[in-house]
């Protein structure tokens, strides 16, 4: 049990998309915010730490980012978000490469950064499915929030790029690929359901087509790479074909066609903006990106793509887009309940509300600001980060 006191809460309930700042004291038992109120009476045993004049923020949420599959490390052997084998590989899972050693975990802690959405590159028109995980643990299984969460596909400039003398070389090409492969696994899943269980009737087993029906049956979305405006119609037009959920992930080209996506009413995850334009698709990066899909009514998650950008420097790419226009509450929001929603787990992180994952970001200010010290971190109700 740990009790935080005096401190100024800013958290936003799944039922209220405003950040609301308020003088509160939190329980926490057992991992979870047993409760929120003003002058609680903790248990005689029960630790107390005093945050008069701190300010405290439920734990940050990254949307989407390749941490702890493309390491810190130099060459080959430190690098496994891509598979340049196959295109088309959804069967790939991100907990079978998840490194919880990469020192960037640590280093997000230590920032407030305490669960992240990691998995399979870009480079693949189907990639494999992302988990989300929190950044505190020593084996993978004990970290995840959810998994499988969502299943990568990529369109643009990566597929044609890596697979351009392996069967790529256009978009229309990739959309096609991606297209292919989930006919495959409905009339797989079509085979399967006429089977009615009877072994001798059942078809083949096939990893790919297995690994896209939970896609199929909404139980993921597809997490789609799309930096230009052309690749996002794309990948709604795939989605809707087949009647699939799907955020859109990038979205550098967001700005140009904001309204319109407000009308598709997809959740956005944004970046990495923390870069410069290291290819065509690019051209158009802005940090007015997210401010102006807030603006109209987008839900918009700020991201990383760790390594693109380290992932600890998430709250300041919220900071960054706050400067250049986005307002204070949807900075944060950004990178707390939004990003939380888009992952589907948003039952667990992304606000402080009792019953919620104790994840919790004790700082002296705003994170928004480089002027801010981040003074403690809690994962799961455990001390992550004191300064």
């Amino acid at each position: 049990m740990l009790c935080i006191k005096n401190g100024t809460l800013h958290t936003a309930s799944c039922a209220d998309d405003r950040v609301r700042a308020f003088a509160a004291d939190i329980l926490i038992d057992e991992g979870k915010i047993r409760e929120i109120g003003i002058n609680l009476n903790a248990p005689e045993d029960c630790p107390v730490v005093d945050a008069t004049g701190l300010q405290i923020y439920p734990g940050f949420v990254e949307a989407h980012c390749h941490t702890g599959l493309d390491g810190t490390a130099i060459g080959y052997e430190g690098q496994d978000y891509n598979e340049y084998n196959d295109p088309v590989t959804p069967q790939l899972r991100a907990v079978d490469g998840i490194n919880p050693f990469d020192p960037a975990f640590s280093e997000a802690a230590c920032a407030g950064v305490t669960c992240i959405a990691t998995g399979p590159g870009s480079s693949n028109a189907l990639g494999g499915t992302f988990a989300v995980i929190k950044t505190a643990g020593k084996r993978v299984d004990d970290m995840i929030v959810r998994a499988p969460a969502a299943m990568k596909c990529a369109f643009g400039e990566n597929p044609k790029r890596c697979y351009r003398e392996h069967g790529i070389s256009s978009r229309m090409t990739n959309a096609a690929l991606i297209r292919e492969a989930l006919c495959k696994a409905l009339q797989y899943r079509a085979k399967k359901e006429a089977a009615q269980g009877v072994l001798s009737q059942m078809p083949a087993y096939d990893a790919k087509c297995e690994a896209l029906l939970p896609v199929l049956n909404h139980e993921i979305p597809l997490k789609a790479h799309a930096h230009q405006a052309n690749d996002f119609f794309t990948a709604l037009r795939i989605a809707r074909e087949f009647g699939l959920d799907i955020t859109l992930e990038h979205v550098t080209e967001g700005h140009l066609v904001a309204g319109l996506l407000a009308a598709e009413n997809v959740p956005l995850a944004v970046g990495p903006t923390f870069t410069h334009a290291s290819k065509f698709e690019l051209q158009n990066k802005s940090w007015t990106t997210p401010g102006i899909l807030a603006k109209a009514g987008c839900r918009v998650s700020i991201i990383t793509d760790a390594p693109v950008t380290p992932l600890h420097y998430l709250p300041l790419c919220a900071g960054l887009a706050c400067r250049a226009g986005m307002s204070e509450s949807d900075a944060l929001l950004a990178i707390t309940l939004n990003p939380a929603r888009h992952l589907g787990v948003e039952n667990r992180v992304g606000s402080l509300e009792e019953g919620k994952d104790a994840d919790l970001v004790i700082a002296d200010g705003s994170p928004l600001s480089m002027d801010t010290s981040i003074k403690a971190v809690y994962i799961n109700g455990v001390e992550a980060h004191r300064a």
